[in-house]
C-alpha cells in the first residue's frame, strides 16, 4: 500500500543522511555510530520469523539485534559473500539492513546462483537510492506462511 511505500521510503532515508557528514569529516568510526539503534519499523522478531534459517548458525542463539549481525557476519562467509561485498553494504545500508539482507539470501540461498553478486546489486540499488529491505522481508515472511505483521 502506499502508506507502507512512504513508511519504507523515509526508513530508506533515515540511512543515508548521515553520509555527508561522514564524507567531510572523514571520521571512519561514525558508521558504527549510526547503527546502534535497530530500525524501528522491522523489529527483530519480525525478522526471525521471515528468515528462521539464520538461527541454525547461532551458537548461542539470536537474543538481540547484536547476536542478529554476529551471526549474519558468519554466515555471509557460509554463502559465499567476500567480505568487501558485505562491507560495502554494511556501510551503504546499514548494518542492521545488511544482516537483515543476508539473512533473507540465506532463506532463499538455493534459488540464488551468487550471493556476493546479488548483494553488490542490491547495495548499489540501496546507493541509488532504489532498495528498501521491507519488501524483501514482506516476501521472506509469505514464503514461510508466516503473517505479515509489524509488530515485535
Amino acid at each position: 500500500s502506499k502508506s507502507e511505500r512512504q513508511q519504507s521510503d523515509s526508513n530508506t532515508d533515515s540511512i543515508f543522511e548521515f553520509e555527508p557528514a561522514l564524507e567531510k569529516s572523514g571520521a571512519a568510526a561514525e558508521p558504527l555510530t549510526r547503527t546502534a539503534e535497530p530500525p524501528k519499523s522491522y523489529p527483530l522478531g519480525l525478522v526471525l520469523k521471515a528468515c528462521p534459517e539464520i538461527a541454525d548458525y547461532a551458537v548461542e542463539g539470536i537474543g538481540n539485534w547484536r547476536d542478529f549481525m554476529i551471526t549474519a557476519a558468519q554466515v555471509r562467509g557460509y554463502l559465499g559473500v567476500s567480505p568487501s561485498a558485505y562491507e560495502d553494504a554494511c556501510h551503504v545500508m546499514g548494518q542492521e539492513i545488511a544482516a537483515v539482507v543476508i539473512a533473507c539470501i540465506l532463506q532463499r540461498a538455493q534459488h540464488i546462483e551468487s550471493a556476493g553478486g546479488y548483494l553488490r546489486v542490491l547495495t548499489e540499488k540501496a546507493r541509488a537510492g532504489e532498495f528498501s529491505v521491507g519488501p524483501m522481508l514482506m516476501a521472506a515472511l509469505r514464503a514461510n506462511g508466516a503473517t505479515a505483521k509489524m509488530t515485535g
